[in-house]
């Protein structure tokens, strides 16, 4: 009897992909497979029960019962079978064995081993679990409509107890078989990249492109290609130097002009802490407490950031806390010696059950140490809205954090909201956003091969800041001004915002220019083709392409059209005084064309000596300090993602529970992201960049009380 329920097995190239449709009655199964094949062209496997109920009813008038479970098991694997047989590349069954057993347990409390152990066993690429949502449809095999939800609840859970791989369809039957045809598409797609069906569905529910996977393994076994430097940006050269009273001009010029334009601040803040406290953790892990003294570990790991903490320690803002708690939590703290108390406190600062810094996002942990109170870098962001992305009488904050830390962000800004708009006399309004999802990026290992963890699951990694490009291109902004959460100042709001007006006035100016020279274009008016390129090239750092001037007027106007259609980001930079990270550079695409780009270190080929030594010669850091704008003359959003370079990111070595790994990074934000954006790159003082990327930072001027 067992063998009669066994499938015909599935081998060799001509393997059958098989979807199950499973669901309680009236959801839409029939009705579903029926499409599919017709869709797909191939043969679906009817419901054996439908036609053996009806006979038994039309015969005796009897319902179905317990004893009809196993033939209705037999009759349905036998039709299976056939159908198997005679598929073309799909098969849809309307039922199956799983269902039998599901009707069998809740109708009859009681469900035949044989069935059982058969309906385990049987094998489909994917189920489909009907949804509850259409209407029921009344015949004389049916139960009553009552009670589908804890029905269909018991479908559900068999399918997550037995470990099936499942996507839930809903709507109407049109959108359902839309629907199932473009899962259908991409489980094949899926299948020829050697992903099992459950992978299929773990990609699914991430919401991560199947195209994008792709493209991202690739890009592990071919690498990422290497910016290919031209020459540093320099001033007269791509970067603008403005006099003290030209910064006073811009400023001026963009308050006058603001009025009726939508401002707001857009800060990264998904971020936890834990880079800030690095060297205080590998501290903890590495001290031998008990045979070494600080002072040996020092000298042995040359943690001459430890010697830093220790020494600087009652100048961080955290410190009477900390001291506080320590006192509690150690009765005879006072009387320990002075080794002690610096690994205790150490210990307190990191301890998932006290302070637990490195876990925190950064934007929470304490910078700065006023008059009456402690300051975190939110309420710092908060004090510079109000200060330069305020308009008439309103300023706007948005916040891209993680969504576990929400709760944690807005007890801050409840605390000092109303001293914020007291002090900046506006109303101040905080948004926030979430990194999306599906911007992850699959790990491998480091032969290239997806990575998974210990339950077998695929392990998909943050694409760094530059999955931000999609928060951003959901704000609803004429100006947006972006600044890193840890790029803050003590007391210094108002030169801040001198510098960050200024930077929107020459964002405005060059707005205004550039629509003005796009409308004329349109409306046919009489161009002066020379002119505008001249402003293209001496305004917006474009490049004159070669053989420009033979170029027909048509594709003259064409060009220049398609130049000046961009967002705008207006940059400002620093001197570099020895920080690492990106800066300005002359960079040459693949296609030969020369811009302005914002390039990091690890985008350099550090095996050519030649782009080495352009490297060498940069002069100017990126301080993440931009002015965007992301409207286009007709009051139109641009699209944001139309405008990165897909092919500037990262490959980085990580490592997991021990395990090395590789994870690929997106082009950045203010990297790749904004690649193909119009660039102006403007020298801005260096009180303007004040970063904490590490926890020692916090001791240097622009941080401590004066």
């Amino acid at each position: 009897m067992e063998e009669n329920l066994k499938q015909l097995p599935n081998t060799g190239s001509s393997k059958i992909i098989k979807i199950a449709l499973f669901g309680p009655e009236s959801t839409g199964k029939t009705t579903l497979a029926k499409q599919l094949a017709e869709h797909f062209e191939t043969a679906w496997v009817p419901e054996f029960a439908r036609n053996y109920l009806q006979e038994k009813w039309d015969k005796t008038a009897q319902i179905c019962d317990v004893n009809d479970m196993l033939p209705i098991a037999y009759g349905q694997t036998k039709l299976e079978n056939d159908a198997l047989s005679i598929a073309n590349q799909y098969l849809f069954c309307d039922t199956n064995l799983m269902v039998t057993k599901v009707f069998s347990e809740v109708y009859y409390g009681f469900c035949d081993p044989l069935l059982d152990k058969a309906a385990l066993e049987h094998e489909y690429d994917l189920f489909f679990l009907t949804d509850i949502d259409v209407p029921w449809e009344k015949d004389d095999l049916r139960d009553k409509p009552e009670g589908r939800e804890s029905v269909f609840a018991v479908f559900k859970q068999t399918l997550i107890d037995t470990n099936k791989p499942f996507i839930r369809l809903s709507g109407d039957k049109n959108s359902r078989l839309c629907h199932a045809i473009t899962i259908i598409d991409d489980l094949v797609m899926a299948k020829n990249m050697g992903f099992s069906s459950l992978d299929f569905v773990q990609i699914q529910k991430h919401g991560v492109s199947l195209e994008n996977i792709k493209n991202q393994l690739n890009i592990f076994k071919k690498g990422v290609s290497k910016a290919d430097l031209v020459e540093p940006a320099t001033p007269s050269n791509g970067i603008l130097k403005l006099s003290e009273n030209e910064f006073q001009q811009k400023a001026v010029f963009f308050d006058a002009n603001k009025s009726n334009l939508k401002l707001k601040k857009f800060v990264p803040a998904s971020g936890a802490a834990s880079r800030m406290f690095q060297f205080l953790i590998e501290f903890l892990n590495e001290f031998d407490f008990e045979n070494e003294t600080i002072n040996a570990y020092v000298n042995r790991k040359e943690a001459h950031e430890l010697s830093i903490f220790i020494v600087g320690m009652d100048k961080f803002p955290f410190f009477a806390a900390v001291i506080k708690k320590l006192k509690e939590v150690y009765k005879d703290f006072d009387s320990l010696s002075r080794d002690y108390k610096n690994y205790y406190f150490i210990k307190l600062l990191l301890s998932p059950d006290y302070f637990d810094f490195a876990n925190k996002p950064k934007g929470i942990i304490p910078f700065h140490v006023y008059a009456n109170n402690i300051a975190t870098p939110i309420e710092e962001h908060l004090y510079e809205c109000g200060y330069y992305s305020s308009v008439n009488g309103e300023s706007n904050l948005h916040f891209t954090i993680s969504e576990s830390h929400q709760s944690q962000f807005e007890e801050i800004i409840d605390s000092v909201k109303h001293l914020v708009e007291k002090e900046t006399q506006t109303t101040l309004e905080v948004t926030y956003s979430f990194q999306n999802k599906s911007t992850d990026t699959i790990a491998v290992d480091l032969l290239n091969n997806a990575l998974r963890d210990n339950k077998g699951k695929l392990i998909f990694r943050p694409g760094g800041h530059g999955a931000l490009i999609e928060n951003l291109n959901n704000l609803d902004a004429d100006v947006i001004f972006i600044k890193n959460i840890d790029n803050v100042i003590l007391h210094n709001n108002e030169n801040v915002a001198l510098y960050k007006k200024a930077l929107a006035g020459v964002l405005i100016e060059i707005k205004r220019q550039v629509f003005d020279y796009l409308k004329q274009i349109e409306t046919n008016e009489e161009v002066n083709l020379d002119e505008i390129m001249a402003f293209a090239k001496n305004n917006l750092n474009v490049k004159t392409p070669n053989g420009f001037s033979k170029y027909t007027i048509e594709n003259k106007v064409s060009y220049l059209k398609n130049i000046l259609d961009r967002p705008i980001r207006v940059c400002g930079m620093v001197k570099n005084e020895g920080d690492t990270g990106g800066g300005p550079f002359w960079v040459r695409s693949s296609k030969g064309v020369v811009s302005l780009q914002i390039v990091e270190t690890s985008q350099v080929d550090v095996q050519n000596p030649s782009q080495v030594g352009i490297l060498k010669k940069a002069s100017y850091f990126n301080p993440v300090d931009l002015v965007c704008g992301i409207r286009n003359h007709k009051n139109e959003k641009f699209e944001l993602t139309q405008f990165i370079d897909q092919k500037s990111g990262f490959i980085v070595e990580k490592n997991k529970n021990g395990i090395p790994l590789k994870g690929y990074e997106l082009p950045g934000l203010w990297n790749g992201a904004m690649a193909k954006w119009l660039t102006i790159f403007v020298e801005v003082p260096l009180l303007t960049f004040n970063p904490v990327k590490t926890v020692n930072d916090l001791l240097k001027p622009a941080h401590q009380p004066q």
